[in-house]
C-alpha cells in the first residue's frame, strides 16, 4: 500500500455521495507497500479502505479481483469485502483512475514472525488454495518469467553497479528456471501472500487483505513465494524450524503431490527473482513526492543466493 494520489475533503465527501456508507468522519493515508493509493476511510457508519490503482493495476484485471473477494466471502473465507455503491457498482473513478471501497478488516499484521505465525500462514493459505480451485474465475499470471526478466532489464547496468555481487547469483537464476514446471495443481493464488497482507488477532489470522497480485498459478510457486517472505530471519538466515512447521501446517489441509515437491527448489528461485527484479526497479525508480516505502532489494538478493544452493526439498525441512 502506499498513497501516491493525494486527495482531500472535497474529494471524499464527492465520492461517499455514491455509496451508502454514511458521511465524511476521518481519513489516512496508508504508507505501505509500492503498488496502489490506499486510504483508511472513516465514516458515520463504518470504517473502511478505499484504494486508488495505479500504473501497475490493469483496469481490466479489476472486475477479476473484484469477483474473487466477492466469492471468497461467499465462502467465508477472511478476507475485504467489496462495497457496492447506490447503482450497484463496484469499481468507479476519480481524476481519471479507477478505484473501490471495500470493508475494513480488524487485526494488524506480524511485525515479529514466529512459530505460531508460520503455522496459523500455512493453514490459511491451504484454505484458500482449496477453495479457489472451485471457483469459476480466470486471470494469466501477468508477472511470470518474461515479466521477471524485462523488468530487470530495464534497471540491469544500475542494478550491477550498485550490488557487486548481483550479476553471477541473477543470472544463474534465469539459467536454472528454464526448468519450470508447467503441470502443477493449480487455481488462482494470492500472489503477495506477505505478512503485511495477513492481520492477526492475537495469535490468529483475522484476515487476508490485497488481493490485487491473484492469478492463476500453481499452487507450490505460492508455497515458494511464502518459504521466502516468512522463513527467513532479519539477517537473512533461513529459518528450517518455521519451514517446517509451514509446510506442514499447509499440507495437513491440502497434500502436496510428488511433483510439487520435487520443483519446489526451481519454485523457490523463480519466486526470489519476482520480487528480487521489481525491488531493483522500484528502488532505481522512486518518486520523490509519493509517500512510499520502498523495499530493499539486497533481502531478495540473499534468499535468491540461499535458494541456488539448494539440491532437495528435503532442505526446507520436509
Amino acid at each position: 500500500m502506499a498513497v501516491f494520489t493525494k486527495l482531500n475533503d472535497n474529494d471524499f465527501t464527492s465520492i461517499l455521495r455514491l455509496y451508502d456508507i454514511g458521511e465524511l468522519v476521518s481519513f489516512e493515508g496508508i504508507s505501505e507497500g509500492v503498488e496502489n493509493t490506499n486510504y483508511k476511510l472513516t465514516t458515520s457508519k463504518n470504517t473502511y479502505i478505499l484504494t486508488i490503482y495505479e500504473k501497475r493495476v490493469r483496469a481490466e484485471d479489476l472486475p477479476f479481483f473484484m469477483s474473487l473477494m466477492v466469492e471468497l466471502n461467499r465462502v467465508s473465507f477472511p478476507c475485504p469485502e467489496p462495497i457496492v455503491d447506490k447503482n450497484g457498482v463496484i469499481i468507479n473513478k476519480i481524476n481519471d483512475k479507477n478505484f473501490t471501497i471495500v470493508s475494513f478488516l480488524n487485526g494488524k499484521w506480524p511485525k515479529a514472525i514466529g512459530n505460531d505465525e508460520v503455522i496459523e500462514a500455512g493453514k490459511i493459505l491451504a484454505q484458500l488454495h482449496k477453495a479457489s480451485r472451485n471457483f469459476d474465475l480466470a486471470r494469466e499470471n501477468n508477472m511470470g518469467s518474461l515479466f521477471w526478466l524485462d523488468t530487470y532489464s530495464k534497471v540491469k547496468d544500475q542494478a550491477e553497479e550498485h550490488f557487486k555481487d548481483l550479476k553471477p547469483a541473477i543470472e544463474k537464476g534465469f539459467e536454472l528456471i528454464k526448468k519450470w514446471p508447467r503441470q502443477l495443481p493449480s487455481g488462482v493464488i494470492h500472489g503477495d501472500f506477505f505478512p503485511d497482507n495477513v492481520l492477526f488477532n492475537g495469535n490468529k489470522i483475522s484476515g487476508v487483505i490485497d488481493f490485487y497480485m491473484a492469478c492463476n498459478d500453481s499452487f507450490a510457486y505460492e508455497i515458494a513465494i511464502v518459504l521466502n517472505a516468512w522463513c527467513f530471519e532479519k539477517n537473512y538466515e533461513f529459518n528450517i524450524t518455521k519451514a517446517k512447521l509451514f509446510l506442514s501446517s499447509y499440507n495437513d489441509i491440502r497434500p502436496l503431490d510428488k511433483a510439487e515437491l520435487e520443483f519446489l527448489p526451481v519454485l523457490c528461485v523463480g519466486a526470489s527473482l519476482r520480487f528480487l527484479s521489481t525491488r531493483l526497479y522500484d528502488f532505481f525508480n522512486r518518486k520523490k513526492d509519493a509517500l512510499v516505502n520502498v523495499k530493499d532489494p539486497r533481502e531478495y538478493i540473499e534468499k535468491l543466493k540461499f535458494h541456488l544452493q539448494i539440491k532437495s526439498h528435503f532442505e526446507y525441512g520436509l
